[in-house]
């Protein structure tokens, strides 16, 4: 009698087949929107698509940007741990979409930003543009990079050899799943700009929500249909919506997802680059806001979805967790192990979770690297360079973005070094850079008061606080405990195989448990402050930038209301300023900005009134020419 050792499934021809179809129609809206019609004229063609963009395409591609193959594979496998819980996602993401179309998309919409950091030149002072940029750059890079390797490192571990797309012998699986996504992707970003990231977007989340449908439609079926999956679920404590508990160690609960994950995900749809860049795109504001609700829909469908697929993981498996079995390594690796488990029987279906997966990593890196390239020529070309045709501008687009796409490539290349850590570094990173520069916005746009000095300190503060947390919580991870897992079981597991002849014997029972070591020495801080749930890294450096803003302000002499002019606050864009996007007539922002620093003297000789710049007609005639060429947009529209 020998110890029972799994098959190990594999994918064949005809999976591979659907993930190159998969990576073939993205190369193939590429190249239709960089070539169709001449192509991207102008730099604001390639990074807004001439917002002209509609709804519908910006809405799910919103949507399919946020799921990438970390949260494809990630939200399932928290599911099947935390429970159903995490549906209250929805939630925070639903007050997320409502604070961001009311507060943060009139102004950046209504000023015609490309480059959401120029918004803080205009408010604060070149150096705090600056370093908002930088920041940017630095941790969408990091990210990015995360996420294209993330599925290359899930899809082979040492528990699935043979996923990967080629000899796992030689190790050339995770390059060439890493290279063939990362230079796919760069590819049509750098061909097709803005439209073909907003279009193929539309095409991968079709194509994750195909993944899912799939694994839910199947994982039913094994189970014994709906009533059947909820049962279960309800008695092993699955069914746990109504978890209010205030202890912030735990790491899913109402307030979590309502009070951290609303500001968490309030810094990436309020003001992070990748997104506001997409809304801006649209005709008009009323369409930016409908593609925001869309995203909302879209959101809901592929969240619950994930989550169902993770409930019905533990139907599944609720005898024997694949994890305390010792068939996986990492909580990530539940769903590739049930897509291959429960479809080995039906080729190509795996291939199209793989396509769901890669999907979501294609989304993601095309929106980070139009997005990386956009801030790069606003923020630090074009102020250096003011002189540059169009069509030069055009070309260090495409160039950057090149450039952003090849460095994305090198970091998934350094992930490998970090092991299984990626995953938690790539949450790491966005929650520590993206919750100060939230704060750095409220300050500029809701209170008047807040100066240079404030917002530095602040963001200074706030970034210090997030990083200091977080690395204290990797060096010293909470116990599962503290975060609140949910308990699995080992009572039907196979143990061993005896072969008699033809005849095979399997003995199933309880697995023996598993030895743990013993915890090392723990600083007390370490079951307390380092333990908070990652959901609210974002919201304590959000927080901590404004309070220390508003304070050093105060300390060192606010700002008076009439030293700021029009258009810098929010109430004063929501009164002054037009709903439809900037004609092609209008004043670029950069010139607006640089005539209002270097000269005396708007462009097309309009004199420069007293006070920061503004980028409306003060002129009762100019105001009447402005309304009628709006008027004559809308009604072409």
């Amino acid at each position: 009698m020998e110890a029972w050792a799994p098959e190990r499934p594999t994918f064949g021809f005809w999976d591979y087949g659907v993930f190159g179809l998969m990576l073939l129609i993205s190369t193939a809206i590429g190249l239709f929107f960089g070539l169709a019609r001449g192509g991207q004229k102008t730099a604001e063609d390639f990074f807004t698509g001439g917002r002209q963009m509609g709804a519908v395409p910006v809405g799910l591609s919103l949507a399919a940007s946020f799921m990438s193959a970390i949260q494809v594979l990630g939200v399932p496998a928290e599911a099947y741990r935390y429970g159903l819980k995490f549906l209250w996602m929805c939630l925070g993401q639903l007050l997320n979409t409502l604070l961001t179309a009311y507060l943060f998309l009139p102004i950046f919409y209504r000023l015609g930003l490309t480059s959401t950091y120029q918004y803080l030149e205009l408010r604060f002072s070149r150096c705090v543009r600056l370093c908002g940029t930088i920041q940017y750059i630095i941790a969408t890079m990091l990210y990015t990079g995360i996420v294209i390797y993330a599925p290359a490192l899930i899809l082979n571990q040492d528990c699935l050899p043979t996923v990967a797309l080629l000899l796992p012998v030689t190790g050339l699986d995770i390059w060439a799943s890493l290279l063939s996504t990362g230079a796919i992707c760069t590819f049509y970003t750098t061909v097709g700009g803005m439209k073909a990231v907003i279009w193929t977007d539309v095409f991968q989340v079709f194509v994750m929500l195909s993944g899912f449908v799939a694994i839910l439609t199947q994982g039913t079926l094994l189970v014994g249909g709906v009533q059947r999956v909820v049962d279960i679920a309800h008695n092993h404590s699955r069914i746990n919506l109504f978890d209010f508990d205030l202890d912030p160690r735990r790491r899913y609960t109402f307030w979590t997802f309502v009070v951290g994950g609303t500001l968490v995900w309030l810094s990436m749809y309020g003001v992070n680059q990748a997104q506001v860049q997409r809304y801006v795109a649209c005709r008009s504001e009323r369409e930016a806001r409908l593609a925001l609700l869309i995203n909302q829909m879209g959101l809901f469908l592929i969240v619950g979805s994930a989550a169902g697929c993770g409930i019905i993981m533990f139907t599944l498996y609720r005898d024997c967790d694949p994890l305390r079995a010792g068939h996986i390594s990492a909580p990530d690796q539940y769903v590739p192990y049930l897509v291959l488990d429960i479809f080995q029987d039906y080729p190509g279906v795996p291939g199209l979770f793989l396509a769901c997966a890669y999907s979501g990593t294609l989304s993601t890196a095309s929106t980070s690297i139009n997005a990386m390239a956009a801030v790069t020529v606003e923020d630090l070309i074009k102020p250096r360079l003011p002189n540059l045709s169009p069509r030069k501008l055009t070309l260090v687009s495409k160039g950057l973005s090149l450039i952003y796409g090849s460095a994305c490539l090198t970091v998934a290349a350094l992930s490998s070094l970090l092991g299984g850590g990626v995953l938690q570094g790539s949450f790491t990173v966005m929650g520590v850079i993206s919750g100060p520069l939230l704060g750095a916005f409220i300050l500029g746009m809701f209170i008047p008061a807040c100066n240079t000095a404030g917002v530095f300190s602040g963001l200074g503060a706030g970034f210090l606080l997030s990083f200091w947390v977080a690395v204290g919580a990797t060096l010293y991870p909470p116990s599962p405990q503290t975060m609140g897992v949910l308990p699995t079981f080992t009572d039907h597991c196979t143990l061993y195989n005896a072969t008699e002849g033809l005849n095979v014997t399997v003995l199933m029972g309880t697995l023996p448990p598993r030895t743990v070591s013993a915890p090392g020495d723990r600083p007390a801080i370490a079951d307390d402050f380092y333990a908070i749930s990652y959901l609210y890294y974002g919201a304590l450096g959000t927080l901590t930038t404004v309070l220390g803003g508003v304070l050093v302000s105060y300390l060192t002499g606010p700002t008076k209301r009439n030293e700021l002019g029009p258009g810098l606050l929010w109430w004063d864009v929501m009164k002054q300023m037009s709903s439809v996007a900037p004609m092609a007539k209008s004043v670029p922002l950069e010139d607006g900005l640089s005539n209002s620093k270097d000269s005396n003297e708007y462009p097309h000789e309009v004199k420069k009134p007293p006070g920061p710049p503004s980028f409306w007609p003060q002129d009762q005639l100019l105001q009447k020419e402005a309304e009628e060429s709006n008027l004559l947009r809308e009604t072409d529209i």
